[in-house]
């Protein structure tokens, strides 16, 4: 079998529109592995939220049919700890071997005219019924959406015996 590991950090975020962020119920699509930051109150003159959460994820296969893909959702916690969806992201994970920073933006459904007053006064945000929109483009270009911020993480991808399938993954240069 071929095996791919992926190790590394969920490091934090920035340019959202508040702190006080988490993460929660990031996961690998593709896989069974998924977890929740904690709740990270950054200083009030900085413009990052840390979350330093590892990553740590071994699969093996015979294909690279269904390559995986890391799917997040971020949620901002106010004073009274109830959580407001802040933004839906999704990335792939490097087919390169090596050690990769990846920026994912996110991005949060706006909603009807009624949405809108409901965040805006009560943090009710808009949230999707059914996450598999999160990672199907054709589906997610029928929403109306804002920009949120962005996710950063740092993975080492690890290949093995993939060439044993006729599979050649370049080396990072």
């Amino acid at each position: 079998m071929a095996e791919l590991h992926i190790v590394g950090t969920l490091i934090g975020a920035s340019q959202f529109p508040a702190s006080e962020l988490c993460c929660e119920d990031w996961k690998l699509l593709e896989g069974f592995e998924s977890a929740q930051t904690q709740v990270d109150i950054p200083a009030e003159d900085s413009n990052i939220t840390l979350w330093d959460h590892p990553i740590d994820v071994h699969y093996s296969t015979n294909s690279i049919e269904g390559w995986p893909k890391m799917q997040f959702q971020v949620y901002h916690q106010d004073s009274f700890g109830r959580n407001e969806l802040y933004g839906y992201g999704v990335c792939y994970v490097p087919t390169i071997p090596g050690t990769h920073e990846i920026d994912c933006v996110t991005w949060r459904p706006v909603g009807s005219f009624t949405d809108q007053l409901w965040s805006f006064f009560l943090n009710a945000t808009p949230q999707l019924k059914n996450l598999d929109i999160i990672h199907n483009p054709t589906d997610r270009y029928q929403l109306t959406t804002e920009s949120m911020g962005k996710i950063h993480l740092e993975i080492t991808v690890i290949c093995r015996n993939f060439q044993n399938y006729g599979v050649c993954l370049s080396t990072k240069q």
